[in-house]
């Protein structure tokens, strides 16, 4: 019988929600809740199917690269569940995303639910009233192009993952995984930190004066630009050697420099030229995914998981159009609404006469057809969302309504002005100084927005905005101040994830729904670390780069990861065929001569020296190698050397009865700080063996002392025997870290076998019901604390574990238990707030320093010193945070509900069992 009702499924319950309040009864909307099926792994796969052509890859590689897919455990009752609303449907209509993860999901669905009723695809790239009224009535069927383009790269990430992996696991470390994408993002930050640590810092020097043409309030600041004729080196002009590219220019060094300044302040100096032209700076483009990643990273302090975790939500929630584009486009409706809420807000002279329209600068734009803005065809502006929208999602659809809103406003204009100084030293010498300065005469789009920066070599301000003095050339000027400035060339800048979606982005690697992933995948598989925002690859990863780059050399290698997205891309337009192409690249059939596939790569690996590829040397004879264990340094000494000092002990002789010194490496020292010096410090404070301090009296055993992986440490060394014990007689030696205050090199065998001691027990004390209990002093993950049965309590220091008493201890337990440890004294105080009145002081959190009245609590930005912050700046973080609001903490509401849930449907059981039982 027909119903007459309308089955709409969604991938998020967000959307449906939005959704369905937007269509009428007649439509239900579900949520599949993301994919519903995936190629199983073989442990999931059914006894009968792996042991046929699907057992490997979950494909069959010889017929046509058929995938097996199974319903994911977790999705069977989801799957149930649209099964029954879609027996009350005439019409399923399939809205998943627009692009091509969303066409699969939508054939995945229609392949299981098997519909025996009509099947409408429903397409929209915003969730507004009228885009979903609008895509209801203007459904197509599903474009199979699109879902073979994803699907190709579905099974190609599984033949790539389960034909390489295997060989990291072999000859690097057990457990590794390599990736089509994720490899090539690892080898681009190990490229980086390569660059890095060949890098040779070379220094300059220069002068800096302020001059003036009449009085002080006209001074301004010139660099020393040429000596005699020659211009003075800068950075550009040196090579990543250190050397200087060319013959040509003057490189100064500290005396020259300090020469120089001493003349030029007696020197006669005069304007010698004066050069001014036109200033114009044209708005940036709407958001793509990975320029709104970016911004995001630099401005909001988000890392591409997060900002696309945000941008979601907004999207689903009907404040953003579709985030995973990278088209730069924007439809008319939109250009219309952005000029005139710029006319609106700042004036008609602000807004071009003719819309802008950017081209796209990404090859074959595939996702989403248009650039991220505010959805509707009229934007609501930041302040009509803020009722609505708090913390990060305010802040991230402010950033998009004014990159959209700027982007369709007028050029910024205004002068450039450069000015050239001359004179004369006192030993004959001709000298010219330069200043350069912007005016912006009209701010045009910067008024509503300004693009951020990325971190760069030889970084110049030349476009900051800054005054220099009317001049005219032949003005005689005062020399008020000139002095040396040294300087020293940086290394390439390492990657934030900002600048690494940029990079892969330019590269043509990946897509906009890959970007988020990868970053966050190379940094949960141990291959990359962050110190800060830097990007800092770990020495497991040079050894994985290395493996791939010597093995697999094509399948890391950039322009050839680009054009298997451009070969996505023709299978998406239907130019190429999706089993041809999967059957070129797996067996090398039709490649050109000398070609091979992936198999066969993988066939034909030959013998591969695991310790040579795990050995990654950095100079003056040391190495560092990647070991089962972690990543340790080694030195060979030869034989007749003394290991730990180096001295001649014998006759010197290279060959079998080498010594190797060895050291744990710390994961807090990068790549580029691990020098021959560096290397033979760590050396020097732990041998293979550690430095032996001595036996401890009780046991006779050695106890040495080392510097491992996560700090310094003692630990005693068992006899061969009795490490050779296993099972329940298996002996593990006493082990204990450091404290912070303890030096490696000095430490001593008595406060060794103090340590070794620990937990100590303080005393043992009577309880109010008559049982006895220890007190015991422990040192812990947070710190040190004594323990009393299952009652805790922290102690300050860590020399408390020595020396507190059981009158001190029982002192601390007569005292009201506090949460968390005792606070610590304010770093600074900064006088009330304006706003609340209460005292500001500034204190050191989990997550850095930060300013608090007692009430809001706001994080220092990296520029703000909690020594030197000011009142001002204190107020002005905390009135940021309070213009934010409060951070929601759904799902921790969501699980104290569901515990809630729990706990009263345990009690309601047990009630029914008592009164069944006393009913019997």
């Amino acid at each position: 019988m027909s119903t007459g009702r309308k089955l709409v499924i969604v991938e998020s319950p967000a959307k449906a929600k939005t959704i369905g309040g937007y269509l009428g009864s007649d439509y239900e909307v579900e949520a599949s809740v993301g994919h519903i099926r995936d190629i199983p792994t073989p442990s999931e796969m059914p006894a009968d199917i792996k042991k046929g052509p699907f057992g490997r890859f979950g494909v069959d590689v010889d017929h046509d690269f058929e995938a097996y897919y199974i319903v994911d455990a977790d999705k069977k009752k989801k799957v149930s569940e649209l099964k029954r609303a879609l027996k009350s449907a005439d019409e399923l209509y399939l809205a998943t995303d627009e692009d091509r993860e969303g066409e699969a999901i939508a054939w995945h669905l229609k392949e299981v639910l098997q519909p025996k009723v009509p099947v409408k695809r429903m397409v929209f790239h915003e969730i507004t009233r009228e885009a979903i009224q609008r895509a209801v009535n203007q459904t197509r069927d599903i474009d199979m192009e699109l879902v073979d383009a994803q699907e190709t790269r579905r099974i190609l990430d599984r033949l790539y993952g389960y034909e390489v992996s295997p060989v990291l696991w072999r000859k690097v470390k057990a457990g590794l995984s390599a990736g089509r994408v994720q490899s090539v993002a690892t080898r681009m930050v190990v490229e980086r930190e390569r660059e890095r640590m060949a890098f040779v810092r070379a220094s300059h020097w220069d002068v800096e004066g302020d001059f003036t043409p009449d009085s002080e309030t006209n001074l301004f600041t010139a660099r020393l630009t040429a000596v005699d004729g020659r211009r003075v080196a800068s950075g550009r002009d040196f090579g990543d050697d250190g050397r200087l590219k060319s013959t040509e220019v003057a490189h100064l060094d500290q005396a020259a420099a300090e020469s120089i300044a001493e003349q030029v302040r007696e020197a006669a100096m005069a304007v010698s030229g004066m050069q001014e032209k036109p200033y114009t700076r044209r708005p940036s483009a709407p958001f793509t995914t990975s320029t709104l990643q970016q911004e995001a990273s630099r401005k909001l302090r988000l890392s591409s998981k997060n900002a696309m975790r945000v941008a979601q939500r907004l999207y689903e929630n009907g404040y953003i159009t579709y985030m995973r584009t990278d088209s730069t486009t924007l439809s008319e409706a939109a250009l219309t609404a952005a000029r005139q809420q710029a006319r609106d807000l700042y004036g008609a002279e602000y807004v071009p006469d003719a819309p802008r329209r950017y081209e796209k600068k990404v090859k074959n734009a595939q996702e989403a057809h248009e650039a991220i803005r505010p959805s509707g065809d009229r934007f609501r502006t930041p302040a009509q969302v803020a009722g609505e929208l708090r913390g990060d999602e305010y802040a991230l659809y402010e950033l998009i309504w004014k990159r959209t809103v700027a982007s369709q406003m007028a050029d910024a204009r205004g002068s450039t002005a450069t000015v050239k100084l001359a004179g004369q030293l006192r030993d004959t010498r001709g000298v010219e100084f330069s200043a350069s300065g912007t005016v912006i005469t009209f701010r045009g789009f910067l008024a509503a927005y300004e693009e951020g920066r990325d971190e760069t070599r030889n970084a110049s301000d030349n476009d900051q905005e800054r005054r220099l003095p009317r001049l005219s050339e032949g003005v005689d000027l005062t020399v008020v101040r000139a002095d040396p400035d040294g300087h020293e060339t940086s290394p390439p800048p390492r990657y934030t994830e900002a600048t690494l979606v940029k990079a892969m982005e330019e590269k043509g690697i990946g897509r906009p729904s890959t970007y988020a992933s990868t970053v966050g995948t190379i940094q949960d598989r141990g291959y990359v670390n962050t110190r800060g925002s830097a990007l800092i690859p770990t020495w497991l990863a040079f050894a994985v780069t290395r493996l791939l780059e010597e093995h697999f050399t094509e399948l890391v290698d950039y322009d050839f990861t680009a054009s298997m997205e451009e070969d996505l891309d023709r299978i998406a337009g239907g130019e190429e065929h999706r089993g041809q192409w999967l059957k070129r690249f797996y067996f090398g059939d039709g490649l050109p001569a000398g070609g091979q596939g992936l198999k066969e790569l993988v066939d034909d690996l030959g013998e591969i020296d695991a310790r040579e590829i795990s050995t990654i040397p950095i100079g003056d004879g040391v190495v560092v190698r990647v070991g089962r264990y972690g990543p340790y340094v080694e030195e060979t000494v030869p034989q007749g050397v003394d290991p730990a000092t180096g001295e001649i002990t014998g006759e010197v002789k290279d060959g079998a009865g080498d010594t190797p010194r060895r050291a744990t490496i710390n994961d807090d020292i990068a790549p580029d700080e691990m020098t021959p010096e560096k290397a033979r410090e760590l050396l020097a404070q732990s041998a293979d063996d550690g430095r032996v301090l001595g036996q401890d009296p009780s046991t006779g055993r050695d106890v040495v002392a080392k510097a491992g992986r996560y700090g310094p440490y003692v630990t005693e060394v068992l006899d061969e025997e009795t490490a050779a014990l296993k099972g329940k007689n298996k002996v593990k030696p006493r082990t204990a870290s450091l404290f912070k205050d303890m030096d490696l090199a000095s430490i001593d065998l008595e406060t060794a076998l103090q340590l070794l001691s620990l937990p100590r027990v303080v005393g043992t004390v009577t309880e109010e019901d008559g049982t006895t209990v220890d007190i015991t002093a422990q040192n812990g993950r947070y710190g040190p604390y004594l323990k009393k049965g299952t009652d805790s309590r922290s102690l300050q220091t860590e020399q408390q574990l020595f020396d507190i008493t059981l009158e001190e201890a029982q002192a601390i337990y007569a005292q009201p238990k506090q949460r968390g440890r005792a606070a610590a004294a304010p770093l600074k105080e900064l006088g009330p707030d304006p706003v609340s009145g209460k005292p500001m002081l500034v204190k050191d959190g989990r997550f850095g320093p930060y300013v608090t009245d007692g009430e809001v609590n706001a994080t220092l930005r990296k520029a703000d010193d909690p020594e030197s912050i000011t009142p001002e700046r204190g107020a002005e973080l905390l009135a940021e945070k309070r213009a934010k609001g409060p951070t929601t903490r759904k799902r921790a509401a969501k699980k104290t509900a569901k515990k809630t849930a729990k706990k009263a449907a345990k009690s309601a059981a047990k009630k029914a069992t008592k009164s069944a039982t006393k009913k019997a």
